[in-house]
């Protein structure tokens, strides 16, 4: 149970972070090739905006900025999921190759089939997931020792040889696409928010609806898997069952939001650290915060490289690079 100065600690970080999105989310739909001002969105948010407004709000940035706040929940409770089960601080899904099995079966797709298609946008996604799972099933148990479990040391370093040799894989597949497919999937590759209507937003909403709920209700599980695996046996957990369920649910949150948004990582490496930092490790109030801290990471990324490089921009991923390799060194020092 979160005592009650925890509980108070957590609501005033979650109200926080939740002003925070908002100011990020305001700034990101005023600013673009086309600015809006206050009067104008507020003009417009009411129903009173012209042509040229409702088409700039609600055809252009809301559908891409809800796409980001949903991709960026999705990171940051995969990255918090992949830290909690293995003990491990410096998993990601992009570090450890869950991102590459994605991005994988992403050419396989566009390879074989038209990006322009209605149904590409409902299919693709479980096309990356096929390939996250199965690059997720991989590492985890060439990283299994029978009696220990998950080695920490060993599943990070499986799954950066994992994700070399997926993107090796995946450079050399991409020569021979055709030139219409290999830019879609060279702007997939730097992490560029390509989901820019509401289909995408109706593609990967219900996999966030459903999968975040059940991760919530699993709070009391990541706590224990969170200790030695000797004690999550002792306190009567399911290890190896659990284990499994929450890897599959990191893998399909991880899979599923890059194959819309784009080929990210850090955001569930950086945001679990933060979240944690603020409200501790306690998985009732630690998993929300994340959610809405990765939220806030990729729209603010995405913002960020709008502004500083219009119309084209400079993609989210590349801006979250920037910001994730260092923070990444600075924990591989530290840990």
């Amino acid at each position: 149970m979160i005592n009650s100065d925890q509980l108070k600690r957590v609501r005033i970080t979650m109200i926080s972070a939740l002003v925070l999105l908002m100011a990020v989310f305001v700034i990101s739909v005023a600013t673009g090739y086309v600015s809006l001002s206050p009067t104008q969105l507020g003009r417009t948010i009411i129903g009173q905006g012209t042509t040229k407004e409702n088409l700039i709000l609600y055809g252009f940035r809301l559908p891409r900025i809800l796409v980001t706040i949903l991709a960026g929940m999705g990171l940051a409770v995969s990255g918090a999921i992949l830290q909690s089960i293995t003990r491990n601080p410096l998993s990601d899904p992009g570090i450890l190759g869950i991102n590459a099995g994605a991005g994988l079966m992403v050419v396989f797709y566009v390879m074989f089939f038209t990006a322009e298609s209605t149904i590409f946008l409902y299919v693709l996604p479980l096309f990356a997931l096929l390939g996250g799972i199965v690059a997720a099933a991989f590492i985890y148990i060439m990283s299994f020792e029978k009696g220990e479990g998950v080695d920490p040391t060993r599943l990070v370093l499986i799954g950066v040889g994992m994700a070399a040799a997926l993107y090796g894989a995946i450079l050399t597949l991409s020569t021979r696409l055709e030139r219409e497919q290999y830019d879609f999937f060279a702007n997939w590759m730097s992490g560029r928010i390509w989901g820019d209507d509401w289909t995408f937003v109706l593609a990967l909403l219900p996999w966030i609806l459903i999968l975040l709920p059940i991760v919530f209700t699993k709070s009391n599980v990541l706590n224990t898997l969170n200790m030695h695996e000797h004690v999550s046996v002792g306190l009567g957990v399911h290890v190896e069952r659990e284990r499994l369920v929450l890897i599959f649910i990191a893998a399909a949150l991880a899979s599923v939001s890059v194959s819309v948004s784009g080929g990210i990582a850090f955001v569930g490496l950086m945001a679990p650290h933060i979240a944690r930092a603020l409200v501790g490790p306690r998985h009732q109030g630690f998993l929300p915060v994340a959610a809405m801290l990765g939220a806030i990471l990729l729209l603010a990324a995405d913002t960020i490289g709008r502004i500083i490089l219009d119309p084209s921009g400079i993609p989210a991923g590349v801006v979250v690079t920037i910001i994730g390799a260092p923070y990444f060194m600075y924990l591989m020092a530290k840990k």
